[in-house]
């Protein structure tokens, strides 16, 4: 490993002097909230950090990762759809 102990006079060619940007940003939807300080209202589609290249084709693609625990009308629906079930399951012993 190597530790860095105290910085020299100059920089390093090609290790100190560039700054790389990071090339995965947070997937999951909460990380991605707090990275860009949004509201629990606002799209957090919009804010996934992906990268762009060319493909074989020649074509600029996007590649952006599948965002985890997006809150979506659908998983909503699946949720309601769960608390009926349960209370229907509850009644039914009654």
């Amino acid at each position: 490993n190597l530790v860095i102990v105290k910085k020299g006079d100059g920089e390093v060619a090609g290790l100190s002097d560039v700054m790389v940007q990071n090339r995965l940003g947070p997937k999951r939807a909460n990380n991605i909230r707090l990275m860009f300080n949004l509201d629990k209202d606002d799209d957090v589609r919009k804010y996934v950090l992906g990268r762009t290249f060319t493909n074989k084709a020649g074509k600029e693609k996007t590649k952006r990762p599948k965002i985890q625990r997006l809150i979506t009308p659908q998983r909503l629906q699946r949720k309601r759809d769960e608390a009926r079930m349960k209370k229907k399951a509850i009644e039914k012993r009654l």
